[in-house]
């Protein structure tokens, strides 16, 4: 299993309407990209320093499954809202 985790940092700027919006988008994914096993979309609750806002935990079955995912045309639309959304993002993917 390839576990693939992405955490966003919002300008301060964007409203809470706003990153309500790009959570939805990129929840709705698990319907729209074949090939995504389990999706899960949250926000952060500890609101730390070091915290970010948003964080992305998916799964794939391989790698062709999620270079399928990265190039799909429904993530690329939510991954330019992202985009311009963070001050920051980070992630990492790895197997379990």
């Amino acid at each position: 299993m390839l576990i693939h985790i992405v955490c966003w940092k919002y300008r301060p700027d964007v409203t809470d309407s706003a990153r309500e919006e790009h959570r939805a988008r990129l929840k709705a994914l698990s319907q729209l990209v074949p090939g995504l096993g389990r999706l899960d979309v949250g926000a952060d609750i500890l609101h730390l320093d070091r915290s970010f806002d948003t964080a992305l935990m998916a799964e794939f079955e391989s790698r062709e499954a999620l270079d399928a995912y990265t190039e799909h045309p429904e993530h690329q639309a939510v991954a330019n809202l992202g985009r311009g959304l963070a001050e920051k993002a980070v992630s990492v993917d790895f197997w379990l």
